[in-house]
């Protein structure tokens, strides 16, 4: 059996992951929608910031976020400041960690599944009187669907499976920012084997299911 604490950073990772998904769709597959189809000038300025974190080591992303986020960061501290409050070991910050480690696996999959929908529909839609917007919303984003989709799921796997921007950001507080990996982490470093176990098979399966869906999603899409 796990314990009460393994259980709360289980729920939490499932949270976390979830509001990530969320974010990296509303940002996200716009921002893909606008590297696919314009071209402007810093476009790649912001295709190297989005893809960044894939390479980085999660840590160096994390310090960012703290130099950013952190109470005396740039926008922590004026947040601080006016409110008295800090994103920063909280579990908003595990959002955040786990939004920004995910995104360039969303805006890589969903802009390389805008980019494959022909053209000329969307040149037909404006023929028809739709605005490039209603174009992209009616045609395009319906068109490239199943790769949209397959970018959420592979989103949420990285959000749930994130561990070092999320230890640098929200700190390892049981119960409180405490995520599954970083519950693994900590149960091997106290020697609870059996608990690490579980949590692993249970992490592993998850992972599993995840990409299962992701490949399906990605065949159907070609």
């Amino acid at each position: 059996m796990l314990s009460a604490e393994a259980l709360s950073a289980v729920w939490l990772s499932m949270r976390v992951a979830v509001f990530a998904t969320a974010i990296n769709a509303l940002i996200g597959i716009p921002l893909a929608w606008v590297l696919a189809r314009h071209r402007f000038r810093g476009r790649g300025l912001v295709d190297l910031l989005v893809t960044l974190p894939l390479v980085l080591p999660p840590t160096v992303t994390g310090y960012y976020l703290i130099v950013l986020l952190g109470r005396r960061g740039w926008l922590g501290a004026p947040l601080y400041a006016v409110t008295g409050w800090s994103i920063a070991f909280t579990w908003y910050a595990a959002i955040v960690a786990a939004t920004i480690m995910a995104m360039p696996l969303m805006v890589r999959t969903a802009r390389a599944a805008i980019e494959s929908v022909n053209l000329d529909y969307e040149k037909a839609a404006y023929t028809l009187g739709r605005s490039e917007w209603s174009a992209a919303l009616e045609v395009t984003l319906p068109l490239a669907r199943k790769g949209l989709l397959a970018g959420l799921v592979l989103a949420f796997a990285r959000a749930l499976g994130e561990f070092g921007a999320t230890l640098m950001l929200a700190g390892n507080i049981p119960g409180k920012t405490q995520t599954l990996p970083l519950a693994i982490y900590t149960a091997v470093q106290t020697g609870e084997t059996g608990e690490s176990f579980g949590l692993v098979l249970m992490l592993t399966a998850l992972s599993c299911l995840v990409l299962i869906a992701s490949s399906r999603l990605g065949g159907r899409a070609q």
